[in-house]
């Protein structure tokens, strides 16, 4: 049996290492268009940055290694021009030399990944902007900073473009980032996304938000970039980051169908329409974990995944690829953000039916130092609780919660699981009550009716109706409210309820205070008091400010961070201090 393998990355490398565990005697050609195979395209960001200092540290495996131990036939900067699918061949051309020749196979793999979409506006093929995608990407970037960049401007908010803006700024330059949507991080739900802006800001990065290129034009020795507004950025260099797209158009010249994402069509078996051939990676289509959606997700962990089951199937062996729910994190400076499943805007989208919860807990113990306070959010079905999504934001403890609420949604788990689960606890590691047990238990007591939520977005038109109470100390009211609140610290609120009734005078209470606990105790006692249609605010001041973007009150401070256990800590000596 012959194996031809097109694309030498992530999906086709471990296509290639899996079968040749698996079947000492099969033909495996490894066709590879560039000079470089199976290297940590992931960690181009973080080399120019210089964490990575190392450059061969980005280098896996050479085709010498892979050849020795594996006995794969890996040929680097052989590019494949056409398919022949009847006879059973490709057609190829060896860079180097211009050589074409013809490679016959009994199975064909098709790995090439995506490619970085460059925006068809005037000016965008200028020598000093780049993408990155590949090992000779970075080195050209690299290249271009060592001849004395000192200004950048990066084009796309995501995952490479945030990446680049930190390698960018921690090199020393100016850096301007440009971004089509309104936030950074577009994948993420915009408050959560605020954020990681207003840290991104702290390091001294320069946001156009809403924004977009319209143009490049040349001057002498850089590039200005024309937004829609009409103002110019000057810069030694540009990085499109745009996204990708498939690389499908081998596969569309071969008549191999495509789905509606744009990708490749597989099967479970990631079979094309052509029993013959199979295709993996960031090339594919495949199913949302969560909608049930057609989806292309340009991720390494699903290429890998789907690299094994493309090997077991040609090896025989009982293997399929279910779903993609899209896990992913980002750095950015000191911060992380993190999503898994469906966010609120796809959902809304697709008309899906949802309801939320926000906390903000801290990382480990706040007795223990060196942790701050996380903002996670959590997406879940009105019925029965199952998890829909989840997406946190914070400086510790991010990456261990996003993987349990990920494994979480895979295992087809409900908010009520999570109040179940046992995590480890240590106060240098995290909490008896962990982040992710609190977000099972704040939601499931929305579903069983124990608490009653109002959100940031109903400010300030479906609350126009209603008397919104901080509770709060007197303080903290003067420093930062809601416009139109009026206080009652907790402490005082049982004595004053009478006071409260004439306040409200027949209309709903709205409570809030800074990130949801203290109202949540106002909340309880109200509900105790036959107050019908009293709700407490979800994530309290700071998932409030987050969302509308700027303090709504004439106040000159943003509202203070403050830590769940904090807050806690805070309400109980309140309630000490009033006995």
């Amino acid at each position: 049996m012959k194996i031809v393998i097109v694309g030498g990355v992530a999906a086709g490398m471990s296509t290639a290492a899996r079968l040749r565990r698996l079947d000492e005697r099969a033909e495996i050609v490894v066709l590879e268009r560039d000079r470089y195979v199976s290297y940590a395209n992931c960690g181009l960001p973080y080399h120019i940055g210089g964490d990575i200092q190392d450059r061969e540290r980005l280098l896996v495996v050479t085709p010498e290694h892979l050849r020795t131990t594996l006995n794969l036939d890996v040929r680097t900067e052989h590019e494949v021009l056409a398919i022949d699918r009847a006879a059973k061949l490709v057609s190829v051309r060896e860079r180097a030399t211009g050589r074409t020749y013809a490679e016959a196979y009994d199975s064909l793999v098709l790995a090439l990944g995506g490619e970085p979409i460059r925006p068809p506006v005037p000016g965008v093929d200028h020598p000093r902007i780049f993408t990155l995608r590949s090992i000779p990407d970075m080195d050209r970037i690299i290249a271009r900073l060592e001849a004395g960049a000192r200004r950048a401007v990066v084009i796309g908010a995501s995952y490479i473009g945030a990446e680049m803006v930190e390698a960018l700024r921690r090199r020393g330059l100016a850096v301007d980032l440009v971004e089509l949507q309104d936030q950074i991080m577009p994948l993420l739900d915009r408050e959560l996304a605020a954020g990681l802006r207003d840290h991104m800001l702290l390091q001294g990065v320069r946001l156009h938000l809403g924004a977009a290129a319209q143009a490049f034009e040349d001057r002498a020795g850089g590039v200005a970039v024309v937004l829609g507004s009409g103002a110019r950025i000057e810069a030694d260099l540009v990085v499109l980051a745009v996204g990708v797209r498939p690389a499908v158009g081998l596969a569309r010249a071969a008549g191999l169908a495509l789905g509606p994402r744009g990708g490749v069509q597989v099967d479970a078996q990631l079979r094309t329409s052509d029993p013959s051939i199979f295709a993996a990676g960031d090339m594919v289509e495949v199913i949302d974990s969560v909608t049930g959606e057609p989806a292309v997700v340009a991720l390494a962990g699903p290429a890998n995944r789907q690299g094994r089951i493309v090997a077991d199937t040609l090896a025989g062996r009982a293997s399929g690829y279910t779903t993609t729910q899209g896990t992913a994190i980002v750095k950015i400076f000191e911060m992380t953000g993190a999503i898994t499943g469906a966010s609120e805007k796809r959902l809304r989208a697709l008309g899906r039916p949802y309801r939320k919860i926000y906390i903000h807990p801290s990382g480990h113990a706040g007795y223990y130092p060196g942790t701050a306070q996380m903002q996670l959010k959590l997406l879940f079905a009105p019925g029965d609780g199952a998890i829909l999504g989840a997406q946190i934001v914070g400086f510790d403890g991010v990456d261990k919660r996003i993987d349990v609420l990920a494994t979480a949604i895979r295992a087809g788990m409900s908010v009520f699981d999570l109040e179940r689960l046992e995590l480890a606890y240590a106060p240098p590691y995290g909490s008896a009550k962990d982040p992710v047990n609190m977000a099972g238990f704040v939601a499931g007591n929305l579903l069983r009716g124990d608490v009653a939520f109002w959100y940031a977005e109903d400010y300030p038109l479906a609350s126009g109706d209603a008397l919104i109470v901080d509770v709060r100390g007197e303080a903290e009211y003067a420093d930062w409210h809601i416009d139109g609140a009026r206080n009652i610290p907790l402490p005082q609120l049982r004595e004053r309820l009478a006071e409260l009734r004439e306040l409200a005078g027949g209309r709903r209470v709205l409570l809030y205070c800074m990130v949801g606990f203290r109202s949540y105790l106002a909340y309880r006692t109200l509900a105790q008091h036959g107050f019908e249609g009293a709700a407490t605010l979800a994530g309290g001041g700071k998932t409030f400010a987050c969302y509308h973007g700027a303090e709504p009150a004439p106040a000159t401070q943003p509202p203070p961070l403050i830590s769940y256990g904090e807050e806690d800590l805070q309400a109980e000596q309140a309630l000490v201090e009033s006995d």
